[in-house]
Protein backbone atom coordinates (compact mmCIF):
# COMPACT_ATOMS: atom_id res chain seq x y z
CA UNK A 1 0.00 0.00 0.00
CA UNK A 2 1.55 3.53 -1.19
CA UNK A 3 1.74 6.18 2.14
CA UNK A 4 -0.55 8.18 0.34
CA UNK A 5 -3.47 5.38 -0.11
CA UNK A 6 -6.40 6.94 1.50
CA UNK A 7 -7.95 6.23 5.06
CA UNK A 8 -11.28 6.18 5.74
CA UNK A 9 -11.95 5.05 8.93
CA UNK A 10 -15.07 3.36 8.98
CA UNK A 11 -17.16 4.41 6.52
CA UNK A 12 -19.20 2.43 4.45
CA UNK A 13 -17.25 2.53 0.95
CA UNK A 14 -21.19 3.56 -0.43
CA UNK A 15 -21.05 6.46 1.87
CA UNK A 16 -17.56 7.73 0.41
CA UNK A 17 -18.54 7.36 -3.06
CA UNK A 18 -21.66 9.32 -3.72
CA UNK A 19 -19.92 13.19 -4.08
CA UNK A 20 -17.66 14.48 -6.74
CA UNK A 21 -14.56 15.29 -5.13
CA UNK A 22 -12.71 18.46 -6.09
CA UNK A 23 -9.02 18.03 -6.82
CA UNK A 24 -7.47 19.64 -3.61
CA UNK A 25 -5.10 17.59 -1.45
CA UNK A 26 -4.68 19.26 1.45
CA UNK A 27 -1.48 19.28 4.01
CA UNK A 28 -0.91 20.18 7.07
CA UNK A 29 2.54 20.32 8.97
CA UNK A 30 2.55 20.11 12.36
CA UNK A 31 -0.22 21.46 13.44
CA UNK A 32 -0.39 21.87 17.47
CA UNK A 33 -4.18 22.21 17.61
CA UNK A 34 -6.35 19.47 17.47
CA UNK A 35 -9.44 21.48 17.60
CA UNK A 36 -8.29 23.31 14.18
CA UNK A 37 -7.73 19.69 12.84
CA UNK A 38 -11.21 18.67 13.47
CA UNK A 39 -12.38 22.08 12.14
CA UNK A 40 -10.15 21.90 8.82
CA UNK A 41 -11.84 17.90 8.46
CA UNK A 42 -15.38 20.09 8.93
CA UNK A 43 -14.56 22.62 6.17
CA UNK A 44 -12.62 19.92 3.82
CA UNK A 45 -16.14 18.05 3.78
CA UNK A 46 -17.97 20.79 3.40
CA UNK A 47 -15.85 21.31 -0.11
CA UNK A 48 -15.62 17.94 -1.29
CA UNK A 49 -11.56 17.96 -0.68
CA UNK A 50 -10.41 14.97 -2.50
CA UNK A 51 -7.49 14.04 0.29
CA UNK A 52 -6.00 15.64 3.52
CA UNK A 53 -2.32 14.78 4.80
CA UNK A 54 -1.54 14.99 8.15
CA UNK A 55 2.06 15.17 9.14
CA UNK A 56 4.72 14.99 11.97
CA UNK A 57 2.72 16.20 15.40
CA UNK A 58 -0.48 16.83 13.36
CA UNK A 59 -2.96 15.52 15.11
CA UNK A 60 -4.56 12.55 13.66
CA UNK A 61 -7.81 10.03 14.22
CA UNK A 62 -8.03 8.52 16.98
CA UNK A 63 -8.44 11.84 18.65
CA UNK A 64 -10.39 12.74 20.98
CA UNK A 65 -10.00 16.72 20.53
CA UNK A 66 -10.32 16.31 17.19
CA UNK A 67 -13.32 14.30 17.05
CA UNK A 68 -15.29 17.01 19.15
CA UNK A 69 -14.57 19.61 16.46
CA UNK A 70 -14.84 17.36 13.63
CA UNK A 71 -17.70 16.08 13.90
CA UNK A 72 -17.44 12.91 12.24
CA UNK A 73 -16.12 14.51 9.08
CA UNK A 74 -13.43 12.46 9.00
CA UNK A 75 -15.04 9.13 8.73
CA UNK A 76 -16.19 11.02 4.82
CA UNK A 77 -12.74 13.12 3.45
CA UNK A 78 -9.75 10.71 3.26
CA UNK A 79 -7.12 10.71 4.72
CA UNK A 80 -3.40 9.84 5.21
CA UNK A 81 -0.46 10.36 7.86
CA UNK A 82 2.69 10.93 7.53
CA UNK A 83 5.70 11.24 9.45
CA UNK A 84 7.41 14.22 7.45
CA UNK A 85 6.17 16.56 5.63
CA UNK A 86 9.12 16.36 2.64
CA UNK A 87 7.95 12.51 1.85
CA UNK A 88 4.19 13.28 1.32
CA UNK A 89 5.31 16.82 -0.92
CA UNK A 90 7.57 14.18 -2.39
CA UNK A 91 5.42 11.91 -3.55
CA UNK A 92 2.66 14.78 -4.52
CA UNK A 93 5.19 16.25 -7.06
CA UNK A 94 6.06 12.74 -8.32
CA UNK A 95 2.34 12.77 -8.95
CA UNK A 96 2.67 15.57 -10.74
CA UNK A 97 0.56 17.96 -8.26
CA UNK A 98 1.05 21.19 -7.81
CA UNK A 99 2.22 22.47 -4.02
CA UNK A 100 1.36 25.49 -3.29
CA UNK A 101 2.38 27.33 0.47
CA UNK A 102 0.49 29.31 2.47
CA UNK A 103 2.75 31.49 3.99
CA UNK A 104 3.87 34.92 4.48
CA UNK A 105 7.37 35.75 2.95
CA UNK A 106 8.58 37.76 0.03
CA UNK A 107 8.16 35.86 -2.68
CA UNK A 108 4.53 34.82 -1.99
CA UNK A 109 2.12 35.72 -4.45
CA UNK A 110 -1.27 37.83 -3.15
CA UNK A 111 -3.71 35.11 -3.23
CA UNK A 112 -6.55 37.59 -5.47
CA UNK A 113 -3.00 37.11 -8.15
CA UNK A 114 -2.98 33.74 -7.82
CA UNK A 115 -4.33 31.38 -10.35
CA UNK A 116 -4.86 27.82 -8.74
CA UNK A 117 -3.70 25.15 -10.82
CA UNK A 118 -5.55 21.81 -11.18
CA UNK A 119 -5.17 19.58 -9.15
CA UNK A 120 -3.64 20.90 -6.08
CA UNK A 121 -2.00 20.28 -2.84
CA UNK A 122 -2.41 23.09 -0.76
CA UNK A 123 0.36 23.20 2.72
CA UNK A 124 -1.01 24.78 5.85
CA UNK A 125 2.16 24.96 8.24
CA UNK A 126 2.57 25.41 12.11
CA UNK A 127 0.37 28.37 14.19
CA UNK A 128 3.08 29.79 15.81
CA UNK A 129 6.60 28.94 13.18
CA UNK A 130 4.62 28.37 9.87
CA UNK A 131 6.21 26.32 7.11
CA UNK A 132 9.65 25.17 7.70
CA UNK A 133 12.21 26.03 5.37
CA UNK A 134 12.93 22.17 4.63
CA UNK A 135 8.89 21.69 3.91
CA UNK A 136 9.13 25.08 1.51
CA UNK A 137 12.09 23.63 -1.07
CA UNK A 138 9.17 21.07 -2.04
CA UNK A 139 6.54 23.57 -2.54
CA UNK A 140 5.67 25.38 -6.19
CA UNK A 141 4.35 28.28 -5.36
CA UNK A 142 3.87 30.48 -2.10
CA UNK A 143 0.51 32.35 -1.72
CA UNK A 144 -0.74 34.53 1.21
CA UNK A 145 -3.77 36.04 2.37
CA UNK A 146 -4.05 39.96 2.05
CA UNK A 147 -4.00 41.43 5.97
CA UNK A 148 -5.84 44.28 6.10
CA UNK A 149 -5.46 44.61 10.35
CA UNK A 150 -2.87 45.20 12.34
CA UNK A 151 -1.81 41.17 12.35
CA UNK A 152 -0.30 39.41 9.62
CA UNK A 153 -1.63 36.46 10.91
CA UNK A 154 -4.95 34.15 11.39
CA UNK A 155 -6.19 31.17 12.92
CA UNK A 156 -4.61 28.16 10.49
CA UNK A 157 -8.49 27.21 10.57
CA UNK A 158 -10.15 30.25 9.20
CA UNK A 159 -7.10 30.46 6.66
CA UNK A 160 -7.92 27.36 5.36
CA UNK A 161 -11.64 28.25 4.82
CA UNK A 162 -10.72 31.36 3.19
CA UNK A 163 -8.23 29.18 0.76
CA UNK A 164 -10.29 26.63 0.06
CA UNK A 165 -13.43 28.65 -0.94
CA UNK A 166 -10.94 30.73 -3.35
CA UNK A 167 -9.93 27.96 -5.21
CA UNK A 168 -13.24 26.20 -5.32
CA UNK A 169 -15.00 30.29 -6.29
CA UNK A 170 -11.95 30.57 -9.11
CA UNK A 171 -12.89 27.09 -10.28
CA UNK A 172 -16.28 28.22 -10.29
CA UNK A 173 -16.85 25.08 -7.98
CA UNK A 174 -18.84 26.81 -5.83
Amino acid sequence: MSELEPHYAQTPLEDRNEIRRNPVTIVLDNIRSAFNVGSIFRTSDAGAVEHIHLCGMTAHPPHKKLEKTALGAFEYVPWTYHERTTDCLRELGENAIHRVAIEVTDRAVPMPEFSWPEPVAVVFGNEVTGINDRVMKHCDSVVSIPMLGYKNSMNVATAYGVVLYDILGKWKAV
